[in-house]
């Protein structure tokens, strides 16, 4: 269905941009890589020559492009060579994005630029730049990697910037589908879960892709929607709903670990949490008192405060967590300190004497919750029952901590 087609794919080198570009390539479509990578990274894999070997093997035209969507310049250049190239652009892919899971004090302004930059300006200056050439195609396509715009609070206060600027991409899908309707289709695609890209490695460590898709679920629903005439457009679109409604049954083939569970994306609500979200609505988690632990390099250890008014489950958690965590939780919060670094670790009540790596605040209970295996940190975190300061790679990390230690429980 898109042999001939010219695809303009921003972040095209690797992971869900690549995964697009090879569906198409199977069709026999020419496929821009607008991406940075043209030297391999030293921990990233592929580049824009590594990718376009791929899509010329699986059937396609590849035109690798060195593009940073925050150089204008850059992409005109590209979207010119394309057009000389291949005669034209029929789709074009945001894909490109930038992200930073972090507070508002703990954002650097290079970090909010960086994601204004790539996820909000450069969808804009790409799309603004292909439309010329768009409205010239039959059944042109704009198909941003955005989600829908929920409004919920939960999804603002953890990582407010971050949220904003992919925020920002889909008020482009809202504005520019009304603004070029019967002309040219924009569209919105988001997956339902977690997929494993590189930048979920670096997020959740080592062993989260167990609870993630791979990127060909997105490639399958991307093909869906750029298959579709150009009336199909101002749509937000989950993956996994759109190939259901497809006829898809099986989505087994495109879990990472068939039969595990898998962790929700941003932005879109769980049913687990909608009671939770009245009662902060409504105030009335307002008397919940507040668990803070710290993760920290410790010079040595701290003597411990000895239990006051500790609930019976919380004494018994902490007392059960091994010489290397024996501390206790009481009914009024406070603040703990667990040390991992030093020879032997260490853990006590009160503000460490050092500086912590790690400051994770939540409620008593769903502390109680997560340290007993019932509640998982990642969706802690993306529900916004849990928040982290500092290092976030450390602090997804301790999931990983916590099933190694719930046989101990």
């Amino acid at each position: 269905k898109l042999a001939g087609c010219t695809l303009f794919i921003t972040g095209a080198s690797r992971g869900i941009g690549k995964a697009i570009a090879l569906k198409a390539a199977k069709d026999g479509a020419n496929i821009v890589i607008a991406a940075k990578t043209a030297e391999p990274h030293r921990t990233l894999p592929g580049t824009i020559y590594t990718a376009a070997a791929e899509i010329e093997a699986a059937g396609g035209k590849a035109l690798p492009c060195v593009v940073n969507v925050r150089e204008e310049q850059q992409v005109i250049d590209a979207v010119e060579k394309a057009v000389k190239t291949f005669g034209g652009i029929d789709i074009l892919v945001n894909n490109a994005s930038a992200i930073s899971l972090t507070g508002t004090l703990e954002t650097e302004m290079k970090k909010v630029n960086l994601m204004m930059e790539v996820n909000v300006r450069g969808t804009y200056l790409t799309s603004k730049t292909c439309l010329p050439h768009l409205r010239k195609s039959r059944n042109p396509h704009i198909l941003n990697l955005s989600p829908p715009m929920n409004l919920n609070p939960m999804w603002f206060k953890n990582h407010c910037a971050y949220t904003i600027s992919k925020y920002g991409m889909s008020m482009c899908v809202l504005g520019m589908a009304e603004e070029f309707r019967g002309e040219v289709a924009v569209n919105a695609l988001w997956p339902k879960t977690a997929i494993h890209t590189a930048a979920m490695d670096m997020l959740g460590g080592h062993g989260i892709e167990k609870q993630c898709r791979k990127t060909d679920i997105l490639a399958d629903a991307a093909y869906c929607i750029l298959t579709k005439p150009k009336s199909f457009t101002g749509n937000f679109i989950i993956d996994e709903v759109l190939l259901r409604e497809e006829g898809v049954k099986d989505f087994d083939v495109y879990a990472i670990a068939p039969g595990h569970p898998l962790m929700p994306d941003f932005f879109l609500d769980v049913e687990a949490d909608v009671t939770a979200r009245k009662q902060e609505r409504y105030g009335r988690e307002s008397t919940v008192c507040k668990t803070h632990v710290v993760l920290h390099n410790c010079s040595g250890r701290t003597q411990q405060r000895p239990p006051e008014r500790g609930s019976r489950e919380g004494t018994a958690l902490f007392a059960a967590l091994s010489p290397l965590l024996t501390v206790r939780s009481g009914d009024e919060g406070g603040t703990w300190y667990i040390d991992l670094k030093t020879k032997g670790g260490s853990a006590g009540f009160g503000k460490p004497s050092v500086t912590a790596d790690v400051v994770m605040s939540m409620s008593s209970a769903d502390f109680v919750k997560m340290f007993t295996g019932k509640l998982k940190p990642t969706l802690a975190f993306m529900s916004g029952k849990l928040r982290i300061k500092g290092n976030m790679t450390l602090a997804i990390k301790l999931e990983k901590m916590l099933t190694q230690l719930n046989s101990k429980l």
